[in-house]
């Protein structure tokens, strides 16, 4: 038998959360709202019982809110690529709730933040409203329905039959938070409160406007206070504006707030203020609205580039999915709080929501720690792009999607999108859409056909289809969202242009205030040439060195975003992939050797991180092992990777490619205190410093120099024993969830001295004591096709993240253990505060 003993002892802190962080994220804006993610219940497929009175029956099963089916269930070879070989389907939620008498006279509505997909609104039997939108957030007034002091029935259809109807995996079900509403009869819209900041000569003006709406039918006169707050939650500015409301009618009350000297929010230090909005009717205090603002400028100049207040700056930013690896949609602000901060570290500083409006939580995220937002709505618009719908490259796309209700939908989505999230101070763009002039995918034109005007010099993408949808059709579209916009904010309009050539051709560019391109690196001279009045930036861009200096020497082009920022699920490569694997961080969160590159390309401060890998062919070792991996190794002329793990646990005298990522002048290799690699010089060719040495056990290190020869950084990797223990080795928990908060545990499996085992592919498995639930264990590996729903995963280069949720009061104790055969075991305690 072996003897387990505990090495290792955490407490991690749960924050129940306070009205502060409440009003934080209550995004209908109006009314008091409480959240109602508890104590639903759940049936997967369709069924009559769902909006009866019915008493459920065993198909269906408890659940708590954020919940997406789609990542609970099996994963298989023979469903959609593009959905990480996960399934859709119909689903069915339920939940009752008691309205008090008290109520009665009061507005009561319902409010979700985003439902994925085609979802249908019951509320005790009544049908009371459909949005097929999964990413959209929307609000129901249900008081004509509701019983008062009696139970009553909530059902939610929510139809992702159609479950390849998107490139990406999408999840289904209410994946984000739900909200009860109670508001007076009289009450500010739904994100009825729009402040937009303006800074000149060191003064700041908050330009406000309130929408009020009266639902009585009697003429009511108010008044609307505004107050402003400063970061320290004193009061710097405040106005009162009387007005008169018609019965039935709605007002648009104008003021504005000025602030000598304001502190400017920007990257390095967020400032936020909150702008604090009351209705009176007398002495009355009727509602009350808070939102997060601040000032800041956004100047963008066709031959400049960006200034963010009056700083001219290269935008280094990341394209980033909804998902969360393990967690699917369900959205948790504790675990994006983690990832975010893991990519700030990295030197990103602007975040693009690739393809659709994301959690509020998230644009708030990014206020708070300083980070830009392009903020995009639409991957598709009249017509649907090709699909894989059974496997990877097998039989014929197919052609799902949410084009279909585009044309009915399309411009009240975006003017939903828009108004939700205009407060948030980090957004800088609003996109109109994602590649959705893709080259005869769907849309076509003549100049696809090539020749020398064109500037191709052979056909493209098979050359021009008269058939297809003509191409000129998208300078209307996009003159119609463009109008949208801006009758509700007045940041610049962008899109991410796939086919630059062809859009060219038509007014699709001209409608955009700022245009992105999509790998067209080569087009960025040439149509500054062309169209010296276009800004021009890169929108989704590769990770080698070669796109980053297409921007980093240019001038005029004024940033990038790379694909992608954190490895998500679906569009899948050929089975066994999870999804698309290019992120600086992986599934779980932590940083990939390339995140490290882009570190060294983008980070102020000092950077040196080592990797490692075979060469082929290469060392002294002549055991089969060595051979094989010597043979499968990298050639030795090929440009050194950005991708190489730190590992250092090779065959003896194996000849190993050592790569340091750096922002050093040069660079010195060091093995167990001796020089095996003379210093050389950053190269920026490729971006890689690097050294071919015979392998020697012990501890390989870097010294990053100067221009002359001063030390500036250093950084080691030292050769590990076998697995010996689990230990925890981080935990980032916080919590902005009323019903308790997340603990992130991250796991590490070391040897009997204490070093990492990159190496290490144990199985470890999680035992929770205590109100709490386990949301998911994610190691971070594409390749791992298992059961994710358990309590067992393998660790991947020895490391993993678990997630779990504390349900209990703030006095109870909550234990969780990591055990694992051969291994010591991890204890760790989370408690609440």
């Amino acid at each position: 038998m072996i003897q387990t003993k505990i090495i290792s002892y955490l407490a991690v802190t749960i924050l129940l959360s306070c009205s502060a962080a409440q009003s934080l994220f209550a995004q209908p804006g109006f009314g008091q709202a409480e959240k109602i993610n508890n104590n639903w219940r759940f049936h997967l497929g369709d069924t009559d019982q769902a909006i009866a009175q019915d008493q459920l029956g065993r198909s269906w099963r408890s659940v708590q809110l954020p919940h997406d089916w789609s990542v609970k269930q099996p994963l298989s070879p023979t469903l959609a690529s593009a959905t990480g070989y996960l399934p859709g389907g119909i689903g069915w939620y339920r939940k009752t709730i008691n309205i008090s008498q008290k109520d009665k006279g009061k507005k009561l509505y319902i409010y979700f933040e985003g439902v994925y997909n085609r979802s249908e609104v019951f509320v005790n039997g009544q049908s009371i409203g459909k949005r097929p939108n999964g990413y959209i957030s929307f609000n129901y007034d249900i008081t004509p329905y509701i019983k008062y002091g009696e139970e009553n029935t909530i059902a939610v259809k929510v139809d992702h039959s159609q479950d390849a109807d998107s490139r990406w995996y999408t999840g289904s079900g209410i994946y984000r938070d739900v909200w009860l509403v109670r508001a007076n009869p009289i009450h500010i819209e739904q994100w009825g409160v729009y402040a937009y900041p303006e800074v000149k000569n060191k003064q700041g003006t908050l330009h406000v406007q309130t929408a009020v709406r009266n639902e009585t039918g009697q003429t009511t006169s108010l008044s609307v206070l505004t107050e402003l707050l400063d970061p320290q939650g004193q009061v710097v500015a405040k106005k009162t504006t009387k007005t008169t409301l018609a019965a039935g009618g709605r007002e648009e009350v104008q003021t504005s707030l000025d602030v000598k000297n304001p502190k400017l929010w920007s990257l390095e230090t967020p400032h936020q203020y909150t702008l604090r909005t009351r209705v009176l009717q007398g002495k009355e205090q009727i509602d009350e609205s808070e939102v997060k603002t601040g000032f800041r400028t956004l100047t963008f100049d066709p031959n400049k580039g960006f200034a963010l207040n009056g700083e001219w700056m290269k935008m280094k930013g990341v394209c980033i999915h909804h998902d969360a690896g393990v967690l699917g949609a369900e959205v948790y602000p504790e675990v994006w709080r983690r990832r975010l901060l893991a990519l700030k570290e990295l030197g990103v500083n602007a975040i693009r929501t690739s393809h659709n409006p994301q959690a509020p939580s998230l644009y708030a995220l990014c206020d708070e720690l300083g980070l830009l937002v392009m903020n995009e709505a639409y991957d598709e618009w009249e017509f649907p792009k090709r699909k894989w719908l059974e496997g990877w490259n097998i039989g014929t796309p197919g052609f799902q999607g949410s084009y279909d209700f585009f044309e009915e939908w399309g411009e009240k989505d975006l003017e939903d999108m828009v108004k939700r999230d205009r407060n948030h101070i980090s957004i800088f763009a609003w996109s109109i859409g994602n590649e959705v002039d893709y080259p005869n995918d769907p849309y076509s034109h003549p100049v696809l056909d090539g020749g020398s005007e064109s500037g191709f010099t052979q056909a493209m993408f098979g050359g021009y289809k008269k058939d297809a949808p003509d191409a000129m059709r998208l300078g209307a579209i996009a003159k119609r969202l463009a109008a949208v916009v801006r009758k509700f904010d007045n940041r610049p309009i962008t899109a991410g242009l796939a086919g630059v050539a062809m859009s060219n051709e038509t007014a699709y560019p001209g409608a955009l205030d700022i245009a992105g391109y999509n790998y067209t690196e080569s087009f960025y001279h040439r149509d500054h040439e062309r169209y010296p009045d276009r800004v021009i930036y890169g929108s989704e861009n590769r990770h080698d060195m070669g796109a980053w200096k297409a921007v980093r020497d240019n001038e005029h082009i004024f940033g990038q975003f790379l694909w992608t920022g954190i490895d998500y699920l679906g569009e899948s490569g050929r089975w066994p992939s999870r999804g698309f694997y290019s992120g600086l961080l992986d599934f779980a969160g932590f940083v990939k050797p390339r995140g490290h590159f882009r570190q060294a390309l983008w980070a102020d401060k000092p950077v040196a991180h080592l990797g490692t890998y075979p060469l082929q062919g290469g060392g002294a070792a002549t055991d089969v092992w060595s051979k094989l991996e010597a043979e499968q190794g990298q050639r030795k002329d090929q440009a050194p990777s950005m991708d190489a793990w730190p590992i250092w646990n090779y065959q003896e005298g194996q000849q190993i490619r050592v790569v340091c990522y750096t922002n050093s002048a040069q660079a010195r290799l060091e093995l167990n205190g001796k020089v095996v690699g003379e210093p050389k010089a950053y190269n920026d060719e490729h971006g890689i410093i690097y050294w071919d040495v015979p392998y020697t056990a012990g501890k390989l290190e870097v010294i990053g120099l100067d221009d002359n020869n001063q030390e500036v950084v250093r950084q080691h990797i030292k050769s590990s024993k076998r697995p010996h223990a689990i230990q925890i080795i981080q935990s980032n928990s916080t919590s902005v969830q009323a019903q308790g908060g997340v603990a992130q545990i991250e796991l590490q499996i070391v040897d009997e001295d204490g070093l990492p085992v990159i190496l290490a592919e144990d199985e470890i498995t999680c035992q929770v004591a205590g109100k709490g639930r386990l949301l998911g264990m994610e190691a971070g590996n594409n390749s791992d096709m298992g059961d994710y729903t358990d309590n067992k995963q393998r660790v991947y280069h020895g490391k993993m993240i678990v997630y779990v949720q504390a349900n209990g009061n703030p006095d109870e104790k909550l234990a969780v253990r990591f055990t694992a055969p051969w291994l010591e075991t991890a204890d760790v305690e989370i408690t609440l505060n």
